[in-house]
C-alpha cells in the first residue's frame, strides 16, 4: 500500500532523467502507472463489499502519533478508483493533447505528484498525514495551474488558487489539532468512538468552522469559489483531472469522512445546507451567461460541488446515498465534457460558443461523447445521471426542514445545469459547419476515446446501476452513515412525484434553451452583480492591503539594513524592559558573582578598547579587524569558563567572518562617511539601553536556582541511547534532531533564494517591461 501511494512521487523523481523519451512518442507509457494502480485498488472491492475495511499501518513518527495509517473502506476506495481510473484516461489523453510540448516531462511529473498526493489524502487514517497530503495537492495543483508560466494570467490564477487553498489548509490544521487534542487520538477510525465528546465540547463550533473553511476553500464553495474559474487557464488535462474529478472533491471527501464524527448536529447540517444550497444556485445561474466553454464547465462544476455539500448537509440516509451516487455521476460526465472541450480548442483554436457549430460533421465520435455526457449531466434517461437526479429529488422531498423550498431550489438549479450541459455537449456540434472549420479533422484516438469511454460508462451504469451498487456505492455509503438501511439502485421507479420533478426539470431546461439566447456580453444587471462578487471584494482588499504594506514599509523602513536592525533592537528593548520591570522583581546577589581575575580583566579591557575603536574608526577594514578582536576575546572568555568546544567554534566562525567581510568590503570606499551627530547619539542611546538591559537580565539569571536534572539526563543517556560521547553533538543531532532538521531546512531554503537572486536576469525583464 505504501508503495502504491508513493509510486507517483517515485515516478516523478525519475521523470527529469527521462525528459527526451517522454517528450517523444513514448509518453503514453506513463499511462501504465495509474492503470496499474486502478487494477490494484479493484482487488479491494470483494473485501470492502463484505464490510471488511483494510487498515495498513507503517510507523513514521510514532513518538508524536504520526504514522502512515492507510484505511481502505468504501469511501476511500470510491475516491481511489476515481483518482486512478480517470487518471488513466487523462494520462493517455495528455500524450496526444500535449504532444511536442517542450516541458511535457515536467507536466507528467506534476501529474504524478498530484495523483500520489490525492491517493495519500483519501487513504490516510491519520489526520496529520492526511493534512500533509492535503497540502501537497495544493502545491502540485499550483504548478499544474501555472504550467504556462510565461502567461501572466496563468501565474496569477496559480497564485490565487494557492492563496485560497493555502488559507483553507491553515484553518484545517487548527481543526485537526483541536480534534486530536479532544479525542485523544489522531486516527479518524478511532475518533468515531469520541464523536459524542467532540460534539459536546465547548470548542465544537470552532472545530467545524475551521473544518468548513478548509473544505470550502478546496471545493470552491461561496464565497471561496472564485479561484476555480480562474484556474481554467491551465491546460485541459489539468482542468479535467483536478477541477472535475479529484482535487475539488477533496473538500467533499473531508466532509463525508468527518460526518460520522462531527455530523448530525444542527450547526453542522444547517451550515452545509445554507452554503451548499446557495452555491449550487449561484453558480448554476452564472453558468448560463458564459460564452467560453471552460467557463461554462467551471461554474457548473461549482454548482455540482455545492449540490454535494447541500446533500451532505441534509444528512438523511437518502441524501447521503444521493451524494455518493452523484460523486460518481459528476466525475464521469464532467471529465468527459472537459476532455471534449480540450479537443474542440485543440482542433479549432477557440472555445467561444458564438463561433462554434456543426463540428459533428468532422468529429462524429466526439459529438457522440458530448451527447452522452450531456444526457448524464441533464439527468435524461437512460443515463446514470437520471438515477442520481431521482435520488436527489427523493432526498429533498424527505427533508424535515422546508421540503418544498429545498426541492424547489434543487429543481431550478438542475434546470440551469441542463441548459449549461446543452451549451457544452450539444451546441458546438449542432447546426451548419462554418467554412473556417471544414479542414478540421478527428484528432488522435488517444484524445477522443477517453471521453467516449466516460460517456458510454455513464450510459452503461444508467441501464445497469447494479454493477456498482454492492461493490462501490453501498460500502461508500456505510462509511459515511454506518446506520444506513439497505437500498436498491434502479432506473425506473414508476410514476411518482420524483418522476414528475425529473420531467419538469428536463422540460424546463429545454424550454429555457429555446427561449433564452445570451447576448455577446453579459446583461448590465448581471455585470452589476459581478461588481460586488467575492472575487472583486477580495481583489479590492488585496489592493488595499498592498497599499497599507507600502505605507508601513515607507514609514518604518527605508531599504537600509542598519535601519532594519535599529527597528528590531528598539522593539525588543522596549518589550523586554516593559515585561521585566512590570512583571519581574530584580534582585542581584553580588556574593554569587565570582570576582574577576587579572586575566579576565585584561581580556575585558582589550574587548572594551576594540568596541570603542570599532565605533570611532573611519576605516572599514580596521573596523572589521577590530570586530575580529572582539570575537577572539569572547573565545578567551569561553576558555576561562571551561568551554573549549565553544571557544573553537567561536574562533572558526570569527576567522571566517573576518575573511568574508574583508573580501566583500575590499572594493568599497576606503572611509566611512558618518551621518550627523543626532543620529549617532540616537544609535548610542539605544545601544547603551539595550546592552544595560541585557546585562541586568544576565545578572538576574545568575541568581536563579539551577536544576541539574536535564544535565544528568543527557550525561547519563547520550552514550547509552545515541552512542555519542560529545553531549552537545548528541543533543543537536539526536535528542533535538527535529530542531536541527528545521534549521537545516531554513538554511536550504535561504540558499535556494540566494541562488535564484544570483541567477535573476533583471536586464531581460526590464527590457520586457
Amino acid at each position: 500500500m505504501l508503495l502504491a501511494v508513493l509510486s507517483g512521487f517515485i515516478v516523478a523523481s525519475f521523470v527529469p532523467f527521462l525528459g527526451k523519451l517522454l517528450r517523444g512518442k513514448w509518453s503514453f507509457l506513463l499511462t501504465a502507472l495509474p492503470l496499474c494502480l486502478f487494477l490494484y485498488f479493484l482487488n479491494f472491492i470483494p473485501q470492502v463489499s463484505a464490510n471488511k475495511a483494510a487498515l495498513i499501518s507503517y510507523e513514521w513518527v510514532p513518538s508524536m502519533g504520526i504514522n502512515f495509517n492507510f484505511l481502505v473502506d468504501g469511501l476511500s476506495l470510491l475516491f481511489a478508483l476515481m483518482i486512478t481510473g480517470i487518471g488513466t484516461l487523462v494520462f493517455l489523453y495528455t500524450s496526444a493533447y500535449m504532444k511536442g510540448d517542450r516541458y511535457l516531462d515536467r507536466f507528467y511529473g506534476y501529474l504524478c505528484i498530484f495523483m500520489g498526493a490525492m491517493l495519500g489524502m483519501v487513504l490516510s487514517d491519520n489526520i496529520f498525514t492526511l493534512f500533509i497530503f492535503w497540502e501537497l495537492t495544493s502545491i502540485s495543483s499550483f504548478f499544474l495551474i501555472g504550467y504556462n508560466n510565461e502567461n501572466s494570467d496563468s501565474r496569477k490564477s496559480a497564485l490565487v488558487s494557492l492563496a485560497i487553498t493555502g488559507l483553507g489548509g491553515f484553518f484545517l490544521l487548527g481543526a485537526f489539532a483541536l480534534i486530536g487534542n479532544i479525542s485523544g487520538t489522531y486516527s479518524i477510525n478511532e475518533m468515531i468512538g469520541s464523536a459524542d465528546a467532540l460534539k459536546g465540547n465547548g470548542l465544537y463550533p470552532v472545530i467545524i468552522a475551521f473544518l468548513f473553511i478548509g473544505a470550502f476553500s478546496k471545493s470552491a464553495q461561496y464565497p471561496l469559489h472564485f479561484w476555480l474559474p480562474g484556474a481554467m487557464k491551465a491546460p485541459t488535462p489539468v482542468s479535467t483531472y483536478l477541477h472535475s474529478a479529484t482535487m475539488v472533491k477533496a473538500g467533499i471527501y473531508l466532509l463525508a469522512r468527518f460526518t460520522p464524527v462531527l455530523g448530525n448536529v444542527p450547526a453542522w447540517n444547517n451550515t452545509l445546507m445554507i452554503f451548499g444550497g446557495f452555491t449550487m444556485f449561484y453558480a448554476a445561474f452564472h453558468s448560463i451567461f458564459k460564452r467560453d466553454l471552460k467557463e461554462v464547465l467551471a461554474y457548473s462544476t461549482i454548482s455540482a460541488l455545492g449540490m454535494l455539500v447541500f446533500l451532505i448537509g441534509l444528512g438523511t440516509p437518502d441524501a447521503l446515498l444521493a451524494a455518493t451516487v452523484f460523486i460518481i455521476v459528476h466525475a464521469l460526465y464532467k471529465a468527459s465534457l472537459f476532455l471534449i472541450t480540450g479537443i474542440i480548442d485543440h482542433e479549432t483554436g477557440t472555445r467561444d460558443l458564438a463561433k462554434l457549430s456543426g463540428l459533428r460533421k468532422v468529429m462524429m465520435p466526439v459529438a457522440v461523447a458530448g451527447a452522452l455526457a450531456m444526457l448524464s449531466n441533464s439527468g435524461i434517461p437512460p443515463s446514470f445521471g437520471f438515477v442520481g437526479k431521482d435520488l436527489i429529488y427523493a432526498s429533498t422531498l424527505g427533508s424535515e426542514l422546508g421540503a418544498a423550498l429545498v426541492t424547489g431550489v434543487a429543481v431550478i438549479t438542475n434546470i440551469l445545469l441542463l441548459y449549461s450541459s446543452i451549451l457544452a455537449g450539444i451546441r458546438p456540434f449542432a447546426g451548419p459547419l462554418p467554412d473556417a472549420y471544414k479542414t478540421v479533422h478527428l484528432p488522435d484516438w488517444r484524445m477522443w476515446v477517453p471521453p467516449l469511454l466516460l460517456g458510454v460508462g455513464s450510459l452503461l451504469l444508467g441501464v445497469f446501476p447494479g454493477l456498482i451498487e454492492g461493490g462501490i456505492v453501498g460500502p461508500a455509503l456505510l462509511s459515511i452513515d454506518p446506520t444506513a438501511p439497505a437500498f436498491h439502485l434502479q432506473l425506473w421507479h414508476g410514476f411518482n412525484v420524483v418522476l414528475a420533478l425529473s420531467a419538469a426539470t428536463i422540460g424546463g431546461g429545454l424550454l429555457l434553451y429555446l427561449l433564452f439566447k445570451p447576448s455577446v456580453g453579459q446583461p448590465a444587471w448581471v455585470a452589476g452583480l459581478s461588481a460586488s462578487s467575492p472575487k472583486n471584494i477580495a481583489g479590492y482588499l488585496s489592493r488595499k492591503f498592498r497599499e497599507l504594506a507600502h505605507l508601513w514599509t515607507s514609514l518604518s523602513q527605508n531599504g537600509y539594513l542598519r535601519i532594519y536592525v535599529l527597528v528590531i533592537i528598539s522593539f525588543l528593548t522596549v518589550l523586554l524592559a516593559y515585561k521585566s520591570f512590570t512583571e519581574v522583581k530584580f534582585y542581584v546577589e553580588l556574593s554569587k558573582v565570582s570576582p574577576l581575575t587579572s586575566a579576565e580583566m585584561v581580556v575585558m579591557f582589550i574587548l572594551a578598547a576594540a568596541v570603542i575603536y570599532v565605533v570611532y574608526t573611519p576605516s572599514r577594514l580596521a573596523a572589521v579587524a577590530a570586530m575580529g578582536v572582539i570575537g577572539y576575546c569572547i573565545c578567551l572568555i569561553f576558555v576561562f569558563y571551561s568551554a573549549p568546544d565553544l571557544a573553537m567554534t567561536q574562533f572558526a566562525i570569527d576567522t571566517l567572518t573576518v575573511i568574508l567581510f574583508v573580501l566583500v568590503l575590499y572594493r568599497l570606499p576606503k572611509y566611512i562617511h558618518y551621518s550627523n551627530w543626532l543620529i549617532r547619539i540616537r544609535d548610542g542611546v539605544i545601544s547603551l539601553f539595550f546592552g544595560t538591559l541585557i546585562t541586568i537580565l544576565g545578572l538576574e539569571v545568575l541568581n536563579e536556582p539551577t536544576s541539574k536534572e536535564t544535565t544528568h539526563f543527557f550525561a547519563e543517556n547520550s552514550y547509552a541511547l545515541a552512542k555519542g560521547k560529545n553531549v552537545v553533538n548528541v543533543i543537536l543531532v539526536d535528542f533535538r534532531g527535529v530542531d536541527t532538521m528545521i534549521e537545516i531546512t531554513v538554511l536550504t531554503i535561504a540558499a535556494m533564494g540566494v541562488f535564484a537572486l544570483l541567477k535573476l536576469q533583471l536586464n531581460k525583464y526590464d527590457q520586457e517591461l
